[in-house]
């Protein structure tokens, strides 16, 4: 009788121990964390004309706290980006690394639901800087635009550096 006793309470006592265990909070699981989500993915990147320029895979990484950018040019060139919200700030933040050049930049939502970043491109080679901003706008299709502009000092304008537009890879066929 002891042991069933016994027994008893070190069942009560583990189920008690495992209902006060619960999982951690999510610390990304808010909804700012998710505004980027729409340019998740597989992707196909064209220019204007329908060129392929290379192939994109954008992930979600860290338990939803990073979005990481892996880019693969049709020329062979390579860049990676890591993209967070910031609560400090409140704003997205974007830093993108290639062999060419690197580009540090924050911002948000826009009205219109795209996802805008300003700051500074740096090139590797030259160490030369400009001001820099790119727009990712999800399309009701499901594509995504993607469009960079850079400010150009001497002639007091804005340029566009790059449009691309982000078609879903289809799923392999196994």
């Amino acid at each position: 009788m002891r042991f069933h006793i016994l027994l008893a309470s070190l069942l009560a006592t583990a189920a008690s121990a495992a209902a006060q265990e619960t999982a951690p909070p999510d610390p990304c699981g808010g909804e700012a964390f998710k505004q980027f989500d729409f340019w998740l993915g597989a992707w196909d990147v064209t220019t204007p004309d329908g060129t392929l320029a290379g192939e994109n895979l954008i992930t979600s990484e860290e338990n939803g706290c990073l979005v990481l950018e892996r880019w693969r040019s049709t020329g062979g060139g390579t860049g990676q980006s890591y993209n967070y919200f910031n609560p400090a700030t409140e704003k997205w933040r974007q830093v993108w690394i290639s062999q060419g050049g690197m580009i540090d930049y924050e911002g948000g939502l826009t009205e219109t639901g795209s996802m805008k970043l300003e700051g500074t491109i740096t090139y590797v080679g030259t160490g030369q800087q400009a001001p820099f901003t790119g727009e990712w706008t999800p399309n009701e299709d499901g594509t995504v635009t993607q469009y960079f502009e850079q400010y150009d000092a001497e002639s007091d304008t804005w340029n566009p550096r790059f449009t691309g537009l982000y078609t879903r890879k289809e799923p392999e066929a196994h």
